[in-house]
């Protein structure tokens, strides 16, 4: 299926962490009666993983039908490439229903590649596993030079996960990786409209670390602690929240200054947020200055009416 086929209104809700995306999609759904939300998350995807990605309840997860959440265990790998398939099910899905969805989330490449419908490269284990024994990260950028000077030129030198990944597509595939799409610099037109909340940096840095502090008073620390005895994968082992929490029970850092770094790292992570979306010419920005649902809801419904 094509994301770009007939189906249902699709709106998307953007913008950085502890904006308040949440809250205004669970007041659209319980509003409008027939919309679905589409988690855009690369952390929600992982059961158990409650707290720490400020995922829905259980009980908003009964009133209004969530998608692309709760979908591995936090020891799997999951990718972008996984991504793609969970959520064009969601979006057959509220076809079937004659429901519309409504994309809720932060994760800018997950929300990219379905609003636009990248054409994804496959995976190369074995490719990949020969490029990352090489030590020298700005030689295999020389080397992906060579190979794909296009795909080379859109990336700094020292960025080792992406320079590995577009060689090992490079070297697995036999295309080169520039070859698949036009990439995150290109803005076509998408099917989906996009809404964006903006608020001051210091409002969401204070809206941060209250959010952290009740995650804490909310059993974080207990929740890693839990999931600690299985392990993470690779990918689920970089959520916010969690490799800071699992420092402290090792022993590695003390119980504040793990509270701290989250807090820090979150904040950080909202400015990269922002910057990722304010770059698409696409979105609609409202400026939020108290509430966020009674500020953006009345947009965001008008836009499923469209």
């Amino acid at each position: 299926m094509n994301i770009s086929d007939t189906g249902p209104i699709r709106v998307a809700i953007v913008g950085s962490t502890a904006s308040g995306k949440s809250d205004v999609a669970m007041a659209v759904a319980r509003e409008l009666g027939d919309v679905e939300l589409v988690s855009v998350d690369s952390m929600q995807v992982y059961r158990g993983m409650d707290i720490g990605t400020a995922k829905p309840t259980a009980a908003e997860r009964a009133e209004v039908v969530h998608h692309c959440i709760n979908l591995v265990a936090p020891t799997d790998e999951f990718t972008v490439g996984d991504f793609q398939p969970a959520y064009r099910a969601a979006i057959d899905h509220a076809r079937s229903r004659s429901h519309r969805a409504l994309l809720v989330g932060g994760t800018g490449l997950y929300h990219r590649v379905v609003i636009d419908d990248f054409e994804l490269p496959g995976e190369f284990p074995e490719v990949r596993a020969e490029l990352e024994a090489e030590p020298d990260t700005v030689g295999l950028h020389a080397r992906l030079a060579t190979l794909d000077p296009a795909a080379a030129g859109k990336m700094e030198p020292e960025n080792r996960r992406r320079v590995v990944r577009a060689l090992e597509v490079t070297l697995g595939s036999g295309r080169p990786f520039s070859d698949f799409g036009p990439g995150v610099d290109a803005y076509p037109p998408t099917p989906v409209t996009q809404i964006g909340l903006r608020r001051p940096r210091p409002v969401i840095a204070e809206r941060i670390e209250r959010r952290v502090a009740a995650m804490i008073d909310a059993g974080l620390i207990d929740e890693v602690r839990e999931l600690m005895a299985a392990g993470f994968s690779r990918s689920a082992g970089q959520a916010l929240g969690y490799k800071e929490i699992v420092a402290y029970l090792d022993g590695r850092i003390g119980k504040d200054e793990a509270i701290e770094t989250i807090i820090t790292r979150t904040r950080q992570f909202a400015v990269r947020q922002e910057r990722w979306f304010r770059r698409d010419p696409r979105v609609q920005w409202i400026d939020v200055d108290h509430d966020p649902v009674a500020e953006v809801a009345p947009a965001v419904i008008h836009a499923l009416h469209a």
